[in-house]
């Protein structure tokens, strides 16, 4: 199934000169023409020319890096949230980060889809606006907040606006010890926090 997927990814591939070959059209791109590219939902992958690494990741945090320069509201990533990010590099907690950020970063796009569409038939694109950036502060605070029920000594987050917000109280934290028990104590927190994530997401 991986090997179908990649065949029908676009190839890029990145020479020693930092130019971005698109293999599809023949044509040398930016960053701002790979950046276009995810926005329209095109897939792609690049490769080094040199050596055939996949640095697909490394150039998609480029673009994120060259988006966040930008000066105005175009910015995502408020300071809070990649300092905690930093933070769990190295942490005994970071293995289970990708797979929330996914988990959040989905359920947040399928929210807005649904929230672009009603806004946009009901009040125009101006109402839209402004309630799709009340609603990126509002799954920030509470994409923040679920970061801190992985390390705990933070204090009770607080829950997000909305009725789902009974469904956002963390578990209680591990009692201190240490052994098998304190294991399968976290284990069962963890599941119990992923079950309310996912009744949170079907809200």
């Amino acid at each position: 199934m991986a090997e179908n997927g990649r065949a029908h990814q676009t190839v890029i591939k990145k020479y020693a000169n930092r130019r971005l070959y698109h293999t599809g059209t023949s044509t040398y791109v930016t960053l701002e023409d790979l950046a276009t590219m995810v926005q329209n939902g095109e897939d792609f992958i690049v490769y080094d020319a040199r050596s055939g690494d996949d640095i697909t990741r490394s150039v998609l945090t480029q673009i994120i890096f060259e988006q966040e320069n930008k000066a105005g509201e175009d910015n995502l990533l408020p300071v809070a949230f990649l300092r905690q990010l930093i933070r769990f590099y190295g942490d005994s907690m970071r293995t289970m980060v990708p797979s929330f950020l996914e988990f959040s970063m989905a359920n947040f796009a399928k929210d807005q889809d649904g929230l672009r569409e009603k806004l946009a038939q009901s009040f125009g694109p101006s109402a839209f606006q402004q309630a799709l950036q009340e609603q990126v502060r509002a799954n920030m605070t509470f994409f923040g907040d679920a970061m801190k029920m992985f390390t705990g000594g933070f204090g009770p987050p607080a829950p997000p606006p909305g009725p789902a917000s009974a469904a956002a109280t963390p578990p209680a934290p591990v009692s201190g010890g240490s052994g098998a028990g304190d294991l399968d104590e976290l284990k069962k927190q963890m599941a119990d926090m992923q079950a309310r994530l996912e009744a949170l997401a079907r809200k």
